[in-house]
């Protein structure tokens, strides 16, 4: 028997201490264990074996668990999440905590100002719910400087599916305005150096105030969010997206939808007079196939080769225009002597 089945087992029969989770998790109704739920309860038993180890190794490390008021705990000095507009996974946890009690401490330091109170690396969550509670707050007390409280902090957080893009990258941007190093944005988010550039660069190009307003928008990604920042160098850009935010639907939809609000308005560009605007026609192949499009200006022609033809044919084109220019040539030359 090997020693991942050992611990399988152990779980089992061993006394009931509560499993160790990033949360509380809400006890769930019997239901029939299908394939993906065995593979499920696996993936539970690896998070409970991480996190018991992770915890013992806090303690031997010189942490110490003890029960202190949660009104003299205060967040970290770096933020890292936003405000969520779905309160039901909060309320799940708080109901939780109120029935089985907290069973996973949250990380804690002696406040570097302020004798008696405290700062939290992470479990800010479980800090309110016990503050709403008005029960002991369970919590590891460890020394950690300002950048090992950051780089805990990053590491609990950062792997977690609910922390969006625009979250980490702010969160980036923190670290970097608390004064901290490069390196100790990598270290937090678990990253290597042109990864955080990437973040910091677009949490920069976006004014904070248009960030605020979306929200943490969790399905927006990276490639939207850098889109987005590339249109708002425009300061006509910034306009509409501000407008658009300050449109009393706005705050009316969800994150996710406020994002694209804001982006629609950002990408929107006045129309061009009737008589500037350019002429266009597609191009299409004798079996109605689209090759591209023509676009006639006052001053030029351009042709654009629809992406869905291979990026050969460009070369092709290219290579035969000599030859076709040639014969357009002696075709007029043709025609001019039929005339004659």
């Amino acid at each position: 028997m090997n020693k991942r089945t050992d611990t399988i087992k152990s779980l089992f029969t061993a006394p009931h201490t509560g499993a160790l989770s990033a949360d509380n998790n809400p006890p769930a109704a019997p239901a029939r264990v299908s394939s993906g739920a065995v593979r499920s309860l696996k993936d539970s038993f690896s998070e409970v074996e991480r996190e018991n180890h992770e915890l013992r190794e806090k303690i031997a490390a010189g942490a110490m668990i003890i029960e202190i008021d949660a009104d003299l705990v205060d967040p970290s000095p770096v933020t890292d999440r936003f405000r969520n507009d779905d309160t039901t996974s909060y309320e799940l946890l708080k109901r939780s905590i109120a029935q089985r009690g907290q069973e996973v401490p949250v990380l804690v330091r002696e406040h570097p100002t302020t004798p008696g109170r405290y700062q939290s690396a992470y479990g800010h969550r479980r800090v309110r719910v016990a503050r709403e509670l008005g029960i002991p707050l369970r919590a590891i007390l460890k020394e950690l400087s300002d950048e090992a409280l950051v780089v805990a902090q990053g590491l609990e957080n950062a792997p977690r599916e609910d922390l969006s893009f625009i979250e980490r990258a702010v969160f980036a941007v923190h670290i970097e305005d608390a004064g901290h190093k490069r390196s100790v944005v990598q270290d937090a988010l678990a990253i290597d150096r042109a990864e955080a550039s990437k973040l910091i660069a677009v949490a920069n190009a976006i004014p904070r105030d248009i960030i605020d307003a979306i929200g943490k928008a969790p399905k927006i990604g990276r490639g939207r969010w850098q889109t987005f920042a590339d249109m708002l160098a425009e300061s006509a850009a910034v306009k509409r997206a501000r407008a658009a935010i300050g449109d009393a639907s706005f705050a009316a939809g969800d994150s996710d939808s406020r994002f694209l609000a804001a982006f629609n308005a950002a990408a929107q560009r006045a129309e061009p007079d009737a008589a500037k605007k350019p002429r266009s026609r597609p191009v299409v192949g004798r079996d109605g196939q689209r090759i591209g499009q023509v676009q006639r200006a006052d001053r030029d022609i351009k042709l654009s080769i629809d992406k869905k033809v291979p990026a050969e044919f460009a070369d092709f084109l290219v290579n035969q225009l000599p030859d076709l220019f040639e014969a357009f040539t002696q075709s007029r030359r043709d025609k001019e002597n039929d005339e004659a």
